[in-house]
């Protein structure tokens, strides 16, 4: 009973932390012809109350592709159509077709916002409640504080509740996938990964992994027996559940083909704003959209892209365990964010998903993570006015993540999982790593703090007009790569605690 009366508190925290934000500027306000993303939602709700469903995903009289065109599977187009019949009821005026575009009001603001903490509440939060309580390990204390601290991970809520997007329903039920799969229930896990997918293309950073870990269980089990019926059995979940979500559209092959070229729209280019992966990156020093033809950029980036997840894939089908399983959601995630066409930089919340994960076992690493992951969104803040919350909920987060999860207090060489380095460069003096990466994590939060106190407060030179933009996402992409090669090497290292060694399902 006490448990869950901290855990209450600690939703009620979250809640109230996610509403607090949500009192702020959002994406595009006051900002004609296209506003930002906070329009982009209401117009799909505007445009799939009004317009059949044949012609939500087609360029028509009606609908302006041009302007926000609707480009997200289908689960997506229910839930804005969920949106605007409410809104309908509530006040027409909202999505009246054509003359509602730009609309902006207080309660209208208030709408909106409602619906992003309703999704977050019933979808995201029971998630992270009993992924916390079931599937991490220690004593009731840590698992209440390793909840608190993902409630609060401030890069989530200030895209959602501040920016304005609806991530915590795809990386809600990609955690209720990671839940069905930690327990068990691996056609329930399939299916809730299967909405995740239909909610938003982007899950793919997560599907290697998920697909992997079944494989791998399936033939763990022998193919010539359970394997085999647990392997029909989870096909047959995912090709029902993709089903239904796209039943509407499957009596006409070409409303199929047209909702597949929205939702992969590789004419957009190989990146577009500052992002903290290696072809933004890069491209400040080698122009390689003007030396690439675009087909190339693809190509080039589809290869880097499978080199980069192979090697933690495969070793999780090979071991599928659920602490491999874990490991694997980080490394895959990040190989796509670092490495894959036409990133964008929030998507980087879908390898802190998995990191959040991780928590409760690698405090440290995940901690820095999480803390550069926010810093790389900086310029996105700022944009949109939200450079209070986040410095607010970025110290806050920092402060109490350290305190409750003891993190400076596991810093040990063994609770790192720093041994393999000195194994990989045996040809080196054996260096004090532990303290190294302390003083790394350091000068680390300095520079982010610095670099964001300098993009405040600092005019760029006139030749430069994009001069902190870039360091900042330089900065955090030099932390994800980093990342990246550190928690692939844990992946290829054994367990850190009993418990993983239980989950072998």
């Amino acid at each position: 009973m006490h448990t869950w009366s901290l855990v209450s508190i600690c939703v009620l925290l979250g809640v109230v932390v996610r509403w607090g934000v949500s009192l702020n500027s959002y994406s595009g306000a006051g900002k004609p012809p296209m506003f930002g993303d906070y329009e982009a939602q209401r117009h799909w709700q505007e445009v799939t109350y009004n317009l059949p469903l044949q012609e939500w995903y087609f360029n028509t009289t009606d609908n302006d592709l041009n302007y926000w065109g609707l480009d997200y599977p289908p689960l997506t187009a229910y839930h804005s159509w969920l949106c605007g019949y409410i809104a309908k009821n509530l006040n027409p005026e909202w999505v009246e077709l054509h003359k509602s575009r730009g609309y902006e009001g207080p309660m209208h603001k208030l709408f909106m916002r409602t619906t992003v903490l309703i999704a977050d509440v019933l979808i995201f939060i029971p998630a992270v409640v009993l992924y916390c309580l079931y599937l991490t390990d220690g004593s009731s204390k840590k698992r209440v504080s390793t909840l608190l601290c993902i409630l609060l991970y401030p890069g989530l809520i200030l895209i959602d509740h501040g920016h304005f997007q609806y991530n915590g329903v795809s990386l809600g039920f990609t955690l209720w996938g990671v839940l069905g799969l930690g327990l068990g229930w691996d056609a329930m896990g399939s299916m809730a990964f299967s909405l995740a997918l239909n909610y938003k293309q982007m899950e793919l950073y997560h599907a290697l992994p998920f697909f992997c870990y079944l494989l791998g269980k399936c033939l763990k089990a022998g193919l010539a027996g359970r394997g085999l019926f647990l392997l029909v059995r989870i096909g047959a979940t995912v090709v029902v559940t993709f089903a239904l979500c796209w039943l509407p559209f499957l009596s006409d092959p070409s409303q199929a083909v047209q909702v597949i070229r929205r939702i992969f729209p590789v004419a957009r280019g190989l990146f577009e704003d500052k992002v903290a992966n290696t072809w933004c990156s890069l491209n400040t020093l080698i122009k390689i959209r003007s030396i690439l033809s675009g087909d190339s950029q693809l190509y080039l980036s589809f290869a880097f892209t499978l080199l980069a997840v192979l090697p933690s894939s495969v070793r999780l089908l090979t071991r599928p365990t659920f602490w491999h399983f874990k490991l694997a959601l980080v490394n895959s995630s990040l190989a796509f964010f670092l490495f894959s066409y036409q990133v964008h930089e929030k998507s980087i919340l879908l390898a802190t998903l998995p990191v959040c994960l991780l928590l409760s076992d690698l405090p440290f690493m995940s901690i820095w993570f999480l803390q550069a992951s926010t810093f790389s969104m900086l310029p996105l803040f700022l944009k949109d006015g939200l450079l209070m919350p986040y410095v607010v909920t970025s110290v806050a987060f920092l402060f109490l993540t350290v305190y409750l999860l003891s993190a400076l207090d596991h810093c040990s060489e063994d609770e790192l999982r720093l041994s393999n380095y000195n194994k990989l460069f045996f040809f080196l003096p054996r260096l004090e790593l532990a303290c190294i990466v302390r003083w790394k994590f350091y000068i680390s939060i300095a520079a982010m703090a610095g670099f964001s106190i300098l993009s405040v407060v600092v005019d760029p030179p006139p030749h430069l007009p994009d001069l902190f933009p870039v360091l900042v996402s330089t900065t955090a992409f030099l932390h994800f790569l980093g990342t990246f090669v550190h928690f692939n090497i844990v992946q290829f290292s054994g367990p850190t605690s009993r418990k993983s060694h239980k989950k072998n399902n």
